[in-house]
């Protein structure tokens, strides 16, 4: 039988939950099940001898494979998460429109979009999939966990790339909101443009001081303006010009502006330090674009809202 060259493609998700892929490089090691414990140290190698058991880790050709499955050097691996232990997530995302080719869902603080880490079936991707019965939904750009607001899924895969190729050369207009503190010695509106950068942390980012001479162009843009002030408090709206990731949130805290819940900028708190009385915040409010398939113009606000502390 020849064998699938993506049969990630074609492989039914279980639960919602696509199939994962790890390449097969050469090695040591004797059997499947060897590289498996020593590449995720984190998986007991019991559970590995379990998800063969049920079916759960698949050959290059889609088939599953046991415990005793030789390891076959430069091939694919394919195998379904799982997380025994994953807690439930109370609060629910709402689906805003649906038609043959979109879904736009409006997501809630602490939601993940897609899995990741100890995040699996309490992800928007996975709740909706299961929701709608769509294995194949397909988000098309990423909002950060603790952000709320409007996430843009494709039904179809065959139309993923134009959608996808909208997001990435810009053709998108973005709007959120967020609630910061207030400075009235800085002017609005102004756009923050500087370059982008990991910090020391993986969870960070941080702007790169130009160097003297260089002519280097900024790789994040933001313009910024001021909506509201309610004392030391002002509500504003960001519009990225560019998407790098949590550009808002540095630009923001590089003006002496961290938002309101910001538990990474300027300072990172321990994980497991969420409070629901206190989120990030930041909502995705608009998405606005011409539709590269249909070729309407589309608009989605999004239905939540950003609140003041001690309002409603």
């Amino acid at each position: 039988m020849a064998a699938n060259p993506r049969p990630d493609a074609a492989l039914p998700a279980r639960h919602g939950v696509g199939a994962s892929c790890v390449g097969l490089p050469p090695g040591p090691w004797p059997r499947l099940i060897d590289f498996l414990i020593d590449r995720f140290p984190g998986v007991a190698p019991s559970e590995w001898a379990e998800r063969m058991a049920r079916g759960e880790v698949l050959d290059e050709a889609g088939r599953p494979v046991g415990p005793a499955a030789p390891y076959p050097a430069h091939g694919r691996l394919y195998y379904y998460r799982s997380l025994p232990h994953e807690p439930a997530n109370p609060v629910q995302e709402t689906v805003l429109f649906e038609d043959d080719w979109l879904v736009v869902a409006d997501k809630p603080h602490f939601l993940p979009v897609t899995p990741t880490g100890k995040y699996l079936q309490e992800t928007l991707l996975v709740r909706l999939r299961r929701r709608l019965g769509r294995d194949d939904l397909v988000p098309l750009h990423r909002i950060d966990r603790e952000t709320a607001g409007l996430v843009l899924f494709a039904k179809q895969r065959a139309s993923v790339r134009r959608y996808a190729d909208l997001f990435a050369t810009h053709g998108v207009i973005k709007t959120y909101q967020a609630i910061a503190p207030w400075d009235a010695s800085l002017p609005f509106p102004q756009t923050r443009a500087s370059t982008l950068e990991e910090a020391g942390h993986f969870m960070k980012m941080q702007e790169r001081p130009p160097e003297p001479g260089a002519a280097e162009a900024p790789n994040a843009r933001t313009t910024i303006e001021l909506i509201e002030t309610r004392g030391a408090l002002a509500r504003y709206r960001l519009h990225p010009l560019t998407g790098k990731r949590h550009q808002l949130r540095v630009h923001m805290a590089a003006l002496g502006l961290p938002l309101l819940g910001d538990r990474i900028y300027p300072r990172l708190l321990p994980e497991g330090s969420d409070d629901p009385t206190n989120p990030l915040r930041l909502l995705a409010e608009r998405l606005a674009f011409t539709d590269p398939v249909t070729g309407q113009a589309r608009e989605f606000t999004s239905e939540r809202q950003l609140h003041f502390p001690g309002a409603a």
